[in-house]
């Protein structure tokens, strides 16, 4: 398979199997959450980011190439920043802070779905473990990720009266630092995708991320919009600011 048509069916990957296919987003960028079933995804979504960097920094452990170091570290600096600036992380906490929740609470990591916590905790492991290839293509995500964020920032500012520069900051961000992480994976998979069963692997893990992201969602779907909320959950009224 040629470079091109491995990553037109890596995108083509994106195109059908993405979460901003799934209808928590739909109804989240429609203005149709309540409240609480904002203020649940901002606690849930934190897991994840919470995790990225870890994520990244075992990736990192592994690799014997200081130029694959170099590229991959400032991943983490998006996310950690300095100690006065702060950064991603630093963001998303002011959306929690603006949909009225306690940082400190969001933060913490309390009240996450147990189905969130297990979907995250894969996805560290998945990159801990697998071979390179896979690890690096499982962030390929990101080739996505731009058209969310915009259609997010559309929605959100549209519906919410939270929503602002401020608090949005995180998803503006994420317009610039996202293309540019992915256009060095992205090569490096397909340089690295040599055989056909390593393009089977690079796809594989790039649908083993989307199941990732979709299974955070359905989850949510089921605790806070179809009311199945389990034990240990957040529940409306907690961890206010």
């Amino acid at each position: 398979m040629s470079r091109e048509s491995l990553e037109a069916r890596l995108r083509a990957i994106g195109a059908e199997r993405y979460h901003d296919r799934h209808p928590f987003h739909h109804r989240l960028h429609g203005g149709q959450c309540t409240p609480d079933q904002v203020r649940a995804w901002v606690i849930n979504r934190w897991a994840y980011q919470a995790a990225i960097p870890m994520k990244d920094a075992a990736f990192m452990s592994r690799c014997t190439d200081p130029d694959i170091r170099r590229e991959w570290r400032s991943r983490i600096e998006d996310h950690d920043g300095g100690v006065t600036e702060g950064g991603g992380l630093r963001r998303w906490l002011k959306l929690a802070e603006a949909v009225g929740l306690d940082p400190d609470y969001v933060a913490s990591g309390a009240g996450i779905l147990p189905a969130t916590r297990f979907a995250v905790e894969a996805y560290v492991h998945y990159v801990r473990e697998q071979p390179l290839l896979q690890a690096v293509a499982s962030s390929l995500t990101e080739l996505f990720a731009p058209k969310i964020h915009e259609n997010r920032i559309e929605g959100l500012l549209k519906h919410y009266d939270f929503a602002n520069d401020s608090s949005l900051s995180y998803f503006r961000k994420r317009l610039t630092e996202a293309p540019k992480d992915v256009a060095y994976g992205l090569k490096w998979v397909l340089d690295h995708a040599d055989t056909p069963e390593k393009e089977d692997m690079a796809c594989a893990a790039l649908i083993f991320k989307t199941d990732v992201l979709w299974a955070q969602l359905d989850a949510l779907w089921g605790a806070y919009v179809d009311g199945h909320v389990p034990p240990g959950a957040w529940r409306p009224g907690e961890g206010m600011a």
